[in-house]
């Protein structure tokens, strides 16, 4: 059985908009304003552990145009593993792997579980995220909380999602500042 696992790049504030600088985002890039340390080793193994990704489409395309470039183990794991783009839009998706899901969010993610064995990743897709927290099928949550507020912006945790207790698995301070954060359901 598969479990959902959420990964995210966090404001002190919950914002989690365009960390990496790709997007108009007024303050993108703004993780890389302080430094990471051993976040980037988490981030690593991370992604070497993962056994399939799930997106959203706005993060699948945007990572479907800058992986298929790059070399490395990460670029390696990534552009190998077998992909999941939620979607009501995409229709044939580019990268290598990869496959739509376009039904209901619930169905489609109790079927992917059902089907796969291992860590199933979600990185950024802040809607997919979201929608999964507020069905509850995530398993897992991994923040990395840097130590900025940004005061605007889309956030990981948005209004009508319910209450959610999570257990407090792993903690570890990284870098200048940054917190990694991970959470499961509380049973």
């Amino acid at each position: 059985m598969g479990r959902i696992v959420v990964t995210e790049f966090v404001s002190l504030d919950g914002v989690m908009e365009d960390p990496g600088g790709a997007e108009t985002y007024e303050h993108g890039g703004w993780t890389f304003e302080i430094e990471r340390g051993e976040g980037d080793k988490f981030k690593l193994d991370e992604t070497l552990e993962t056994d399939a990704l799930l997106l959203g489409r706005v993060t699948y395309e945007g990572f479907a145009e800058a992986w298929p470039s790059r070399e490395g183990e990460f670029a390696d794991k990534f552009n190998n593993m077998p992909k999941y783009v939620v979607s009501s839009t995409l229709e044939s998706p580019s990268w290598s792997n990869s496959t739509v899901l376009s039904g209901d969010l619930g169905q489609e993610i109790a079927k992917l579980k059902s089907e796969l064995d291992g860590r199933i990743v979600v990185h950024g897709s802040g809607q997919l995220a979201r929608g999964l927290l507020e069905r509850d099928l995530v398993d897992e949550l991994r923040l990395m909380v840097f130590p900025v507020i940004l005061g605007s912006g889309k956030r990981l945790f948005g209004e009508g999602g319910g209450k959610k207790r999570l257990r407090l698995t792993d903690s570890k301070p990284v870098g200048d500042g940054i917190n990694i954060l991970v959470y499961n359901r509380a049973a």
